[in-house]
């Protein structure tokens, strides 16, 4: 491990991680279904005001945006995970949670300014029009990708579209031009980051969001490995923001048997209701560990909390995020929509795991506060509040008042840990190298098995990738970063060659293997 001093180099960037996530995990815990509603008549006092606004004040004035910051300024005041949802955004954001939109079914990569396939979906619009990963799209309809510069937002907007609707494309494959038509469809975007084996009895399963149809797609993960033998099982909620309170309902019920409070709800203007297990879950004599993190948030909470208050499994990793506020969605006929925090939620014990605010909480910078008083890395700087004691079924302690406690704390891992290595992260560049890698390469390995021993990065590819870095994303070479993070690296490059070539699950059967969490999980069982 890396002492304090060698790794404030890690502040802006864990900070970049926190405020990146902070609206994500503000918005996403909602009820299953929402309501629309006319946009209500604002009352007097605010159409005086407005009306004087527009009628005396020194500039021109734009009406709408005057309406939108009034009503941002109201909810801002509530609490942090209100939101209101301008028009423009709102399509975004419920694609997230729906867990499909319209389009072609590929991911891209901007590499050396051309865009570039990396992936074909399965059963995609792509796959059948006979688009192939390592394809370069030079035009989509009447827009040449050749003259400007291209960047990921026009990529989705010349992609996405209506389903049924016809996008023609024009490619390079290896020398060759080929116009391919797609006709878009129902993309989904799945929960499920990975479902692999990790030995002969151990399963994991990381799930990135808690989409509609989340619950549905655990399921079928968790039957999947059950079928190639699993009998224990690490469940990855880290970095896992929330969603959809049913999916979280109906995942935990695949641990309980039937009858087990799962969670309940309750509200000043909303009464109590429970939340409990039944009959039909499919894990029930599965070992278990949950994996968790300060961006553990939600619905993520509400999974740990029900785990930990039934004793169905261990709880490893570091404090979670505290977010125990439940939003109702309302849309307007303007295609805005507000979520309105209605209830709290509480785990089985009544813990309410929702951290501190409002006046005088510094809310915003409660992950650079955990990190600065040592609660990442050391066990011993984790304060309890003593007033929120609870105590399980079998007797253990537990804690509310703040997110959910693990019952295994595991350190923030910093070995190897460099600026440089932060650097290549950020530039993108082990995807950039193994897309450059694998050109005319990508049909050299039939299998994962085969790739796995077969393939290994030698020194020379090492110092071919940190040379590519310096001189194509412009990532100076750290010697002493390079050094401390050789490892490390070298197990990124090869991840991201299998991440290319046999997707999610190949990428995590080897990244995984330098995962501290993981590896601690390994030896609870």
């Amino acid at each position: 491990m890396e002492n304090g001093s060698n790794n404030k180099f890690l502040i802006p960037l864990l900070l970049a991680a926190f405020f990146a996530c902070g609206i994500y995990l503000g918005t996403l815990f909602l009820p299953q279904t929402t309501t629309v509603n006319p946009v209500v008549n604002v009352n007097d006092k605010f159409s005086t005001l407005l009306n004087v606004i527009e009628a005396r004040y020194v500039d021109s004035v734009d009406h709408e945006q005057l309406i939108e910051s009034s009503i941002m300024g109201m909810i801002k005041d509530l609490d942090p995970h209100s939101q209101y949802i301008p028009p423009k955004d709102l399509e975004g954001v419920n694609q997230q949670l729906e867990g499909k939109f319209g389009g072609v079914g590929i991911r891209f990569l901007i590499h050396e300014d051309t865009l570039v396939v990396t992936h074909v979906l399965p059963n995609s619009p792509s796959e059948r029009s006979g688009l192939n990963a390592g394809d370069r799209i030079l035009q989509v309809d009447d827009s040449l990708l050749t003259e400007s510069k291209v960047t990921n937002s026009k990529v989705m907007s010349l992609l996405k579209g209506k389903e049924g609707t016809k996008v023609d494309l024009i490619v390079d494959r290896h020398g060759e031009s080929k116009l391919i038509s797609i006709v878009r469809g129902s993309i989904p975007i799945s929960s499920i980051s990975a479902n692999v084996m990790l030995n002969d009895e151990v399963g994991f399963i990381k799930l990135n969001s808690f989409t509609f149809n989340a619950g549905e797609e655990f399921i079928q993960a968790a039957k999947a490995l059950k079928s190639k033998g699993m009998k224990k099982m690490i469940f990855d909620l880290r970095n896992n923001g929330g969603g959809y309170m049913h999916a979280a309902t109906q995942i935990i019920d695949q641990f309980l048997p039937s009858g087990k409070l799962i969670v309940y709800t309750k509200g000043r203007q909303v009464k109590r209701e429970d939340y409990y297990s039944t009959s039909s879950g499919i894990l029930q004599d599965v070992e278990l560990v949950v994996l968790i993190n300060s961006l553990s948030a939600s619905a993520s909470e509400i999974v740990a909390g029900a785990i930990q208050d039934n004793d169905r499994g261990i709880i490893l990793g570091r404090r979670s995020f505290g977010k125990g506020l439940v939003q109702d969605q309302q849309e307007f006929n303007d295609g805005s929509a507000l979520r309105l925090t209605i209830s709290r939620y509480y785990t089985p014990t009544g813990r309410c795991i929702q951290k501190p605010y409002g006046e005088g909480v510094d809310y915003e910078n409660d992950y650079l506060n955990r990190y600065e008083s040592g609660e990442l890395m050391n066990e011993d700087s984790v304060k309890f509040d003593e007033s929120l004691k609870f105590t399980t079924p079998k007797g253990r302690t537990v804690y509310g008042g703040g997110g959910i406690y693990p019952d295994t704390f595991v350190p923030n891992d910093t070995l190897g840990a460099s600026y440089y290595l932060s650097s290549l992260y950020y530039a993108g560049s082990f995807n950039q190298w193994a897309f450059k890698f694998l050109d005319y390469k990508r049909n050299k390995w039939s299998s994962f098995s085969i790739f796995n021993s077969s393939f290994n990065v030698t020194e020379n590819m090492f110092t071919k990738f940190t040379k590519y870095a310096d001189a194509k994303l412009d990532v100076k070479i750290d010697e002493d970063g390079k050094s401390r993070s050789k490892v490390i690296i070298m197990n990124r490059m090869k991840a991201e060659i299998a991440r290319h070539l046999f997707e999610e699950n190949g990428y995590y059967k080897i990244y995984l293997k330098d995962d501290l969490d993981v590896q601690t999980a390994l030896n609870e069982f």
